[in-house]
């Protein structure tokens, strides 16, 4: 997860972390503390709420929520694109 881009983006929107844990309706100390170990226990509703409040698109999101990029191709199966 990159924190640093979901940061930008929380400021971005005039919001504070504080905020964006409320609207997804987690403790701020349990967002902070999921951001401090790089979104490892964020959960896929948890995200997909940020992603809702946010507004991210979907190029944003993937940015966001994944270090690296998976591509798939139908004949040679995943690799992982940086």
């Amino acid at each position: 997860m990159n924190v640093s881009k979901l940061r930008g983006k929380v400021v971005e929107k005039g919001m504070s972390i504080t905020t964006l844990a409320k609207l997804v309706g987690i403790d701020r100390s349990s967002l902070y503390r999921k951001l401090r170990n790089q979104g490892e226990t964020l959960t896929i509703k948890e995200a997909n709420r940020i992603v809702e409040i946010l507004q991210l698109s979907k190029e944003e999101s993937m940015a966001i929520f994944f270090n690296s990029f998976v591509a798939c191709d139908a004949n040679e199966g995943f690799e992982e694109v940086n």
